[in-house]
Order: C-alpha cells, then sequence, then structure tokens
C-alpha cells in the first residue's frame, strides 16, 4: 500500500495526514510539539500510521489498492463494528500504560539525585503510591463512553499526578514542589523517548484484554501483514526548517493551508487561520492556489498562545474559556491584546468588579479584530470563507468572527470543519501527492 504523508509542525502541537494514491484520508496523528522536532515528527508520524492501519481493521479490509476491496476471505463479518472500537480503546488504554511505566522509572531515575539513602527510599515509595493510583484511574479513563479531556498523555498524566501529589505531599517530609519536579523531569524524558514497534506490542495487548472474537483477529492479522510504502512526505508548519527533511520536501504554511481549505471545502476563496504562535489571511483561487496573503508573526498576540496565558492568568482551562465567554451579556472592550500587558489589564478589570465571562467575551472580539485587519489587508472576506487552526474550535472565537464578518462584508457562507487542526498537514499530504504524480509522468 503506497501511500503520502503531510506533517505540520505547529508551535504547540505537530499534526501528520496520511492520504492514500487516490488521494483519501486514510490516517491522522496529533501530538504535542516539542524541543526536539526530530521526535515530534517521528511521533505525529507513528500516530497517523496506527490510525491507517485502524482504518484497515474497522472496514475489514485495506482502503487502497493493497487488497482487493472484495476479499470475501479478508472482511470481518458486518455485525462486530463496535468490537472494532472497543479494540482500539483496549489499544489505546495499553499504549497510555506503557508511557506510564516510562513515567515512573523516570520519575524514580530523577530521584536518585538525592545523597539521602532514606529520603531517596521515602520518595520513591510514595511516587509508586502515585503511578500505582494513576494506573487505576486510567482504566476510568478509556473505560467504554468515557469522556475524556484529552488525548495526550501528558495532559491526562499530568492531571492525574498533580491532583494527587497536593493530596499526599507533605511540607515536612516530600513537598508538593518535589514531586513536580519529579514529574516535570520524567515527562520530558518520555515525550522525547520514541516508541519502537508500539503497534505490534499495544495490539498484541489489546487483543489479550478485550476478548475479540477470531474473526477480529484474522482481519488484525492480515492488516498488520500489509506493508505500508510512504511514496512522498512533505513538511510544514510553524517549525517546518527544523523538520527532518530535504529542503525540496518543505513547503510554506501559506500555501499548505490554501491548499488543504480548499480541498475541505473546494468553493473556498478566503481562508483564516489562528494557530498557536501566528494568525494568517489568505486568498485562493479556484484551484486552491495563493494569490494573496497577510500574516502576523511578529509575535503571539491574538493568537493561541495569547489564549493560553489568559487560561492561566484566570486558573481555567484552555477549553472553559470559549464557553464561559458566550455566557457573557455585556463584553468589556479590551484595549491591548499583547500578552505583556494582557494580565495587567485583566487583573485590574477583575479588580474593578468586572465579571470574567464579560471580560472574556471582549478579549475574544480583540482576538478577532486584529485578524479582521488582516483580512481587510489580504483582500477581504469572499464567499465562501474558511476558518481554520486551533481556534476554530472555540465557540466564542467563531462567535466574534461571524458578527464582524457580517458587519463588515455582509452574509458570507462560514467553512469550519472539526477537523481544520489538520488543515496545514492536509495541504502537506496533497503536495507530496501532486510530486510523486509529476515524477510519474
Amino acid at each position: 500500500m503506497r501511500v503520502f504523508a503531510g506533517i505540520d509542525l505547529g508551535s504547540t502541537t505537530t499534526k501528520a495526514v496520511i492520504l492514500d494514491e487516490e488521494g483519501h484520508v486514510v490516517g491522522r496523528g496529533i501530538t504535542n510539539s516539542r524541543s526536539n522536532y526530530d521526535v515530534a515528527c517521528a511521533v505525529v508520524r507513528d500516530e497517523a500510521f496506527v490510525r491507517v492501519r485502524f482504518s484497515m481493521i474497522s472496514e475489514g479490509r485495506t482502503p487502497s489498492s493493497a487488497l482487493p476491496r472484495d476479499s470475501a476471505a479478508f472482511a470481518a463479518p458486518a455485525d462486530e463494528g463496535v468490537r472494532h472500537s472497543d479494540l482500539e480503546t483496549h489499544f489505546r488504554l495499553h499504549q497510555y500504560l506503557f508511557n506510564l511505566d516510562r513515567l515512573r522509572a523516570s520519575m524514580h531515575a530523577a530521584s536518585e539525585t538525592s545523597r539521602h539513602r532514606a529520603y531517596v527510599r521515602d520518595l520513591g515509595a510514595l511516587l509508586d503510591h502515585i503511578t500505582d493510583r494513576m494506573r487505576e484511574r486510567a482504566y476510568e479513563h478509556f473505560a467504554p463512553n468515557a469522556n475524556r479531556k484529552s488525548d495526550f498523555f501528558r495532559d491526562l498524566a499530568a492531571s492525574d499526578y498533580m491532583h494527587l501529589a497536593s493530596e499526599l505531599a507533605d511540607p515536612k517530609a516530600i513537598s508538593f514542589e518535589t514531586l513536580c519536579a519529579m514529574f516535570d523531569a520524567a515527562i520530558l524524558v518520555v515525550e522525547n523517548s520514541i516508541d519502537a514497534q508500539s503497534f505490534e506490542r499495544h495490539m498484541s495487548a489489546a487483543l489479550a484484554s478485550s476478548n475479540a472474537p477470531q474473526s477480529l483477529r484474522d482481519v488484525v492479522e492480515r492488516v498488520c501483514a500489509i506493508e505500508i510504502e510512504e511514496a512522498g512526505t512533505v513538511g510544514t508548519g510553524y517549525g517546518r526548517q527544523r523538520l527532518p527533511f530535504p529542503k525540496e520536501q518543505i513547503r510554506s504554511e501559506i500555501l499548505c493551508h490554501g491548499l488543504g481549505a480548499h480541498a475541505m471545502f473546494p468553493r473556498t476563496r478566503t481562508v483564516l487561520d489562528i494557530g498557536g504562535q501566528d494568525t494568517k489571511a489568505i486568498q485562493v483561487d479556484a484551484n486552491g492556489i495563493v494569490t494573496s496573503f497577510q500574516m502576523n508573526d511578529r509575535c503571539a498576540a491574538g493568537c493561541g498562545r495569547y489564549l493560553g496565558y489568559i487560561a492561566d492568568e484566570m486558573n481555567l482551562a484552555l477549553h472553559e474559556l470559549g464557553p464561559l465567554a458566550q455566557q457573557s451579556r455585556n463584553h468589556v472592550k479590551i484595549n491591548s491584546t499583547c500578552t505583556v500587558f494582557a494580565g495587567a489589564e485583566l487583573r485590574d478589570r477583575l479588580a474593578l468588579g468586572q465579571k470574567r465571562e464579560d471580560i472574556l467575551a471582549g478579549l475574544h472580539r480583540a482576538i478577532i479584530l486584529r485578524a479582521m485587519s488582516l483580512l481587510a489587508r489580504s483582500g477581504g472576506v469572499e464567499d465562501e470563507f474558511t476558518f481554520t487552526g486551533g481556534v476554530a474550535r472555540n465557540a466564542a472565537a467563531v462567535a466574534a468572527l461571524r458578527d464582524l464578518v457580517r458587519e463588515n462584508y455582509g452574509e458570507r457562507t462560514l467553512n469550519i470543519s472539526a477537523d481544520s487542526i489538520y488543515t496545514g498537514a492536509l495541504g502537506a499530504a496533497l503536495f507530496a501527492r501532486r510530486a510523486e504524480s509529476r515524477i510519474a509522468a
């Protein structure tokens, strides 16, 4: 099976999209961006190829020409769709437990730097107790129909660990700060480790724990035997120059976002992407080719990093900002979206008794106002208009964008895909497929 990969190395997350020879998306992956870009690229690519395998398993056959689509010997019984879903849940559980074991080992290694043996022994025992309880909680996170707040190991593990550490720490013996230091040192080791042969290992454990029927086991065995050839790869994103690819396999994120948005919504003529570190306003033609763009890349003002800073200042999770802002009935006018001054202005407004939801509504509107100026300089807002990037998942930002576009340009069709965070990676994968097609021609 021949496939094409696109890697989008963003400032906060790294994404991957895998296309088959027909141009269909057969796999995607996402992970936290790391200081070690080679590792981030390898991890997200591995995750995307895991999704390719699960796509095959869920269909009971390969989604391309690696095996005949009507192969009776390969097809799984039609009534086993739920079991496929259960199997992936078991797979993710064992993947999480494997990383949890690595976290435990790394924290023990960090704890042994102390010169006092008794302290090391007590600290080690407490770390074991915490990770044992985290292991128990893992089964709740990955129970059928469980609503996990995140699919990133770091996010889930940090939430559980910090809760337990605050509960079990003793200021007179092993402090909360000491436990936090152990986690901070260990999570970097875990995140910067590549899990070789992860699919085979975790799939074997998932099959053993899920009591999968023999027919499903046969499908898994056949899928695992299929060789997947990565026929082309293109990288893009904020950190694209740090990707471990030759320069001819690197494309501008402007070009990739334009082409990716066009692929998702073929009538798209204007694209707004608000990512973690920058905002891009892009105009494309009927073929998805960029005709004009404007980009704010001087600082993170008005981007995802800014919202993350505000969330920290308000002691909220990032996903809580949008819903809280939508509760506002009287939004506050914000004078600055600079991260340097935002904290001070935020604290001043709270001290004046202004409501959090009203302040957040004003912040979201201020962010979109900055984006509107970029859109105007790039050529305005044409129909259809597509909003991409992580901030496109924020309902308050979307609502503010709809209002401001309507005020300035009249009614426009606004496209937002639930998968918009993968737009750049999709465009990169399409460039990879096009490059291979030109070589073949």
